[in-house]
């Protein structure tokens, strides 16, 4: 398998990640759903995954999008990612060019919603601004048409935040996800979007979770900083070439 073929791989395994979770996400609350269990909570408190959360919150169900579904959601998140939509274009990414994804979420505590008008607040104290595909951006300071660091989306389709209705918009979660090559390099753009949603988390009293939907850890921080250096190396550009002495 060459290099091409994996990395495409990646990125697919990465959108299809995202995806997954906006589907579940997005469908429709059962009935009964949505109420805690009674029970003493315990007096050390654990953090939940992003799945428990999901059985808690939806119930557990295997059922998996048809082909038709999961089409539409590729195509969905291709237009976020390339900038198809959207009048605004404050934030709009300057190439659709990418290879890699790096995506956190801000989720909500199990028998909780994330709040438009509470987002719109923790946005703008996080130092985000509203644009381009109707979502928030982190823009390079002074250069603000270079494009996002990273975007933060609703993780209900469409993705966006309806300024019209903000006011009634519930959500189980916010996805924050920087797209690579960025504006700057790539750690510095995890450095710059991870205390952004680790503050976002705190001001809407959320959990914040890594792409696999478990509680963000030092350890996986660390790996994906790692990561982050080690694309920053590959993707450096070389040292101008000297001519040799005659």
């Amino acid at each position: 398998m060459t290099d091409i073929t994996l990395l495409r791989v990646a990125i697919l395994v990465a959108g299809i990640g995202l995806l997954v979770a906006i589907w579940f996400f997005g469908r429709p609350r059962r009935e009964g759903q949505g109420r805690r269990t009674t029970g003493r909570r315990d007096a050390t408190r654990v953090e939940p995954s992003l799945g428990a959360q999901i059985e808690d919150e939806l119930g557990a169900d295997p059922t998996v999008a048809g082909d038709a579904t999961l089409q539409s959601e590729l195509d969905l998140f291709d237009r976020t990612l390339s900038g198809e939509a959207g009048g605004n274009e404050l934030g709009r990414r300057e190439t659709e060019d990418f290879d890699k994804i790096v995506s956190l979420y801000v989720a909500a505590r199990a028998g909780a919603q994330l709040r438009g008008a509470d987002i719109v607040v923790a946005a703008e104290k996080a130092g985000l601004v509203y644009g381009h595909m109707n979502v928030f951006h982190r823009l390079v300071e002074g250069h603000p048409e270079r494009g996002p660091i990273f975007s933060v989306a609703n993780i209900l389709k469409p993705g966006s935040f309806d300024m019209a209705n903000i006011q009634s918009l519930e959500t189980p979660a916010i996805a924050f996800f920087l797209t690579l090559p960025a504006p700057v390099p790539a750690l510095d753009a995890w450095e710059t979007m991870l205390p952004t949603a680790q503050r976002m988390a705190e001001l809407l009293d959320g959990v914040l979770l890594d792409e696999q939907r478990n509680a963000l850890g030092r350890q996986r921080i660390a790996h994906i900083r790692d990561e982050l250096r080690a694309y920053d190396r590959q993707h450096e550009a070389p040292p101008p070439i000297r001519p040799g002495r005659w």
